[in-house]
């Protein structure tokens, strides 16, 4: 029977989209508990597709959650709580029938790429080896393509032998990007190769913690 104060006994599920597109960029993932942020970053750069070329962060309840040594203003803004010092595990579910927590992460503050993650605890499957992601629909927006607007534009462009840009963004993104594709088994190993780098940290970071 499952010990609902023992942590090892759940993983939590994320259902994460892109905010502002449509049809619904998306991933379903499976996470451990102990999993931390910088991890998490790793995990979602990873299943989108990202590049991690940009700065981000988690918005969870009133509070930032990155990499502090990026924030500049963090002396007259908000403070950014380090992401390897949280962990899912750390984060409190309301107490209901079906808790959900619903936490944002945002991407690349120019393009401002903001993806919704909505988190609930489910019990942890024997043999399983987590974190991993089961489900996922459409392809992750190419870097620095201009945020939603320019987007749109890209694939208007992309999606038409007759636009005037057309070749020129076959070029800039490659002939094998597909808009509508994902694969689940390459997602799942571009994960795994992630968190590899990472060893529990980010795998870029400006200045060494102490």
């Amino acid at each position: 029977m499952l010990d609902p104060f023992d942590p090892d006994c759940f993983i939590v599920s994320a259902n994460v989209h892109i905010i502002g597109i449509e049809p619904r960029i998306s991933r379903v993932l499976e996470l451990p508990v102990k999993l931390n942020f910088a991890q998490l970053h790793e995990v979602l750069q990873a299943a989108f597709g990202w590049t991690d070329s940009h700065l981000h962060q988690f918005h969870v309840g009133g509070l930032t959650v990155g990499a502090p040594e990026f924030n500049e203003d963090d002396l007259y803004g908000p403070r950014t709580f380090e992401a390897t010092g949280v962990r899912l595990q750390d984060l409190a579910f309301p107490y209901e029938a079906d808790p959900t927590l619903t936490i944002i992460y945002e991407y690349d503050f120019g393009d401002c790429w903001r993806h919704q993650i909505c988190l609930r605890r489910q019990p942890r499957e024997n043999g399983t080896a987590y974190p991993r992601c089961v489900a996922g629909r459409r392809s992750g927006p190419p870097e620095d393509v201009g945020g939603y607007s320019g987007y749109a534009h890209f694939l208007e462009a992309w999606l038409d032998p007759a636009h005037e840009e057309h070749k020129a963004m076959r070029r800039w993104v490659g002939r094998k990007f597909d808009p509508e594709r994902f694969d689940l088994d390459a997602t799942n190993k571009a994960i795994a190769r992630a968190l590899r780098a990472s060893k529990g940290d980010y795998r870029f970071r400006r200045v060494p913690r102490s």
